[in-house]
């Protein structure tokens, strides 16, 4: 791997510093591709860390210290990673620009008012945006899996896709897409472009610059983009390694270890894979970034200590974004104690990723799965308790909540306390999901904000209303059936333990 190579001086240049397109395509001229097939997206999706005794407490102490040493990254909402690594072999950026927190808005979408002219980057998803006036730009991260028959060879993809909209369009006039690759080869001259996706078809066009960490592209018309690269050096990727575990009975433990490129679509896409597998998962929150470069052609294999049933044992690495399936290992343990997993290049014997696991990595899902049981079972014996007159006043009330509808029972209705948990992981798009998804209308929001000045309980409030509407059917599988995906995943593990009580 090309680890111990200096920073290439050509093409790892400043943003603002022009940089020419390597061999390829006269400059200025956009290759047009026909259609391309429009695949369905690739179902994808899924979250959640402690320690022991004298030895072994100095052991843990060091491999939690090389955890956080090796990689702190920045988070996206989505749960992956931001596409802005800190590579030792890339060349450091001097540019200044002003960072901006986008709005989060129901469906993936984000939100963002510039106040004047200028270059912003957005600190979710890396794109900068370079304006001529007050603007308000509107974005989101597509799947590349869907439009896998426009990219033909020698062209990969180079980074995530976006849709980005803009209300005063001459207004925008470049774009900068992050990239997951690494540059810092000294001998490579790689020749970047943009994927622009107009209708069933798209072309090719070029791009204005590229620098270490992004790739600028002058705006013509707003639709789907996202980086090409061509190159006839092997291509090195900053790589993230992204863990699931799997949620039932089974006293054993079974994980899903995905190795990807650091590409946010990419990660995406597997939160996708991960939320419509039959099993049920939640993540692993461990630093995902990889030590060492991935390079397509070589393999790697995942090693676990002690010793585990992991299947495949060998992997050729593949940048999988235009893949529809995504690729996993898989990870069995019989006995439940920590364990280290370490991703090995072959070749190299080198270690490209490590992370140490331990219950309480995600003992935290368990236990609130036990407690929402034990408050379900002191409900029913605290109904049981009741007085048989009682038993006749709710006689109606029981009778509709354990109405049918097309044969299925609609028990269950949300209490006070599961609507208290959904509110506080709702963000600031609540309002938006409020009326998009439950059919609330604004004049309620406003009545209920009036009368309540604390976020969270406003938010309750406005659920509490929706239950009250929906009568019998204010069940979680109601509320889990009209979110869909336009809330966190968070929201849908919640509501998805509720269903299982």
């Amino acid at each position: 791997m090309a680890a111990e190579s200096p920073c290439i001086q050509a093409g790892a240049l400043d943003l603002e510093a022009s940089c020419e397109e390597g061999a390829g395509c006269a400059e200025g001229c956009a290759e047009e591709l026909p259609a391309g097939e429009n695949g369905s997206e690739s179902s994808s999706s899924s979250s959640s860390e402690d320690d022991s005794d004298t030895e072994e407490s100095d052991t843990r102490r060091s491999d939690e210290e090389q955890e956080k040493k090796e990689s702190q990254p920045d988070r996206n909402e989505s749960g992956g990673v931001n596409c802005l690594p800190h590579c030792e072999h890339c060349r450091n950026e001097n540019a200044q620009r002003e960072q901006v927190t986008p709005r989060r808005l129901a469906g993936g979408q984000y939100l963002l008012k510039l106040d004047a002219d200028g270059t912003y980057q957005c600190s979710v998803t890396g794109l900068i945006f370079e304006v001529t006036e007050a603007v308000t730009i509107s974005y989101s991260l597509l799947s590349w899996s869907k439009y896998a028959g426009l990219v033909k060879p020698p062209w990969v993809v180079g980074g995530p896709l976006f849709d980005v909209h803009c209300k005063a369009a001459s207004a925008l006039t470049s774009i900068a897409f992050p990239h997951s690759l690494c540059l810092g080869d000294g001998d490579s001259h790689p020749a970047f472009k943009v994927l622009h996706i107009k209708g069933a078809g798209a072309a090719i066009e070029p791009s204005m610059d590229y620098s270490a960490s992004h790739v600028r592209w002058l705006v013509s018309s707003l639709s789907p983009v996202g980086p090409l690269i061509r190159s006839e050096e092997p291509l090195l990727y900053h790589g993230a390694v992204v863990l699931y575990k799997a949620v039932d009975s089974d006293p054993s433990l079974l994980f899903r270890v995905y190795v990807a490129t650091n590409n946010e679509s990419f990660i995406k896409d597997i939160a996708k894979a991960v939320k419509h597998s039959k099993k049920k998962f939640i993540k692993i929150d461990k630093p995902p970034v990889c030590q060492k470069l991935l390079q397509k052609g070589k393999r790697y294999r995942l090693l676990c200590e002690p010793e585990a049933e992991v299947t495949p044992e060998e992997i050729e690495f593949v940048d999988g974004s235009l893949l529809k399936l995504k690729s996993y290992i898989e990870v069995y343990l019989e006995k439940h104690e920590d364990f280290t997993l370490s991703l090995i290049e072959l070749e190299s014997e080198a270690v490209v990723w490590k992370a140490k696991l331990r219950e309480s990595d995600w003992i935290h899902y368990d236990q609130n799965k036990n407690e929402l049981k034990r408050n379900a079972v002191s409900i029913k014996r605290r109904k049981s308790t009741n007085s048989f007159s009682e038993e006749e006043t709710h006689c109606g009330k029981k009778q509709r909540s354990n109405s049918t509808t097309d044969g299925i029972k609609t028990t269950n209705l949300l209490t006070d306390q599961q609507l208290m948990a959904i509110a506080k992981l709702f963000g600031a798009e609540w309002k938006e999901v409020a009326i998009e998804c439950l059919q609330m209308e604004m004049k309620d929001i406003q009545q209920i904000q009036a009368k309540e000045q604390e976020v969270n309980m406003q938010k309750f409030l406005l659920l509490s209303k929706w239950r009250e509407r929906e009568q019998s059917n204010g069940t979680a599988q109601n509320l889990y059936n009209r979110l869909g995906e336009k809330v966190s995943y968070d929201i849908v593990q919640l509501l998805e333990g509720f269903m299982a009580q």
